[in-house]
This record gives structure tokens, sequence and C-alpha cells, in this order.
């Protein structure tokens, strides 16, 4: 499991792909699109991004998995927006905006969950790696 060393690296990297091919590689990984989500840390009180894939997208609500690869942590972004749900999201390169992220109910996520792993089966691997269950993050745009 990479530490939080490496998975800012692993951000930074992701970042510094997208600068430097213009945002012609980055916005897609394994086929699912690449979103960058901006949350409030939640003792800094500062933006923090984090670049995440959406392997399900239901009308306008794009679904991310929390699952930092498995790890029995949560992830800080999922930290960050259960105390304030106001996100940036920024997709496929356009400009960030508003929108509302919570995380999905038990019945949300049974629905769910088969098709986030019909497709893409690394999330299974990782659910099957800790003993929390892994949430997914309806991200919702503010109207």
């Amino acid at each position: 499991m990479p530490s939080d060393i490496g998975f800012k690296a692993m951000n930074a990297i992701h970042h510094l792909l997208l600068k430097v091919t213009g945002g012609r590689a980055g916005w897609t990984a394994m086929e699912m699109p690449v979103l960058e989500l901006t949350t409030t840390g939640r003792k800094s009180g500062q933006p923090r991004s984090v670049m995440l894939t959406s392997p399900l997208q239901e009308g306008p609500v794009l679904v991310v998995v929390a699952s930092r690869g498995g790890d029995d942590q949560a992830p800080a972004w999922l930290l960050n927006l259960q105390e304030n749900h106001d996100v940036g999201v920024r997709l496929q390169g356009q400009p960030a905006v508003r929108m509302n992220a919570r995380v999905a109910t038990p019945d949300e996520r049974e629905r769910m969950w088969p098709l986030v792993v019909a497709d893409h089966k690394n999330y299974a691997g990782y659910q099957a790696r800790t003993t929390r269950e892994i949430p997914l993050v309806l991200l919702a745009p503010v109207i």
C-alpha cells in the first residue's frame, strides 16, 4: 500500500502529465474518466486537490470510490468532504464546477457497487484487502 507520500507523489505526477501534455493525456485512466476533486482541508481550511477516477456516472452525478487502494484507512479527501460537502470538480480539463459531495446511502451502494466492479474489477480487489466497507461518493452539480 502506498504511503501518504506515495499517494501525494502519484497525484503530483498526474498533474505534471496533464500540464506537460496540455491536457491531451491524463483525463482518462483504465477506461474511466479522471476528475480533479478539490475539497477544503478539515484541519487547515485550505483547498486540497486530488486526481480520482469515476467508474460510474448517472446523468450529471459522478461516482468516485473512496478506496485508497484497499487500505484500512479512509482517504483524507473523504474525511474532508464529510466535514464540508461543497467541493470543486474539474472534468476533462474543463473549468472546475461546484458540486455537492455525499457518501452513498447503504441502498445506493448496494445498487451501485455491482455496477462499479462489473467493469472495473480492481475495486473488488481493493474491497477484498480491507475490512472497512469502501464508500462510494456521489458528486452532484449544485443547481
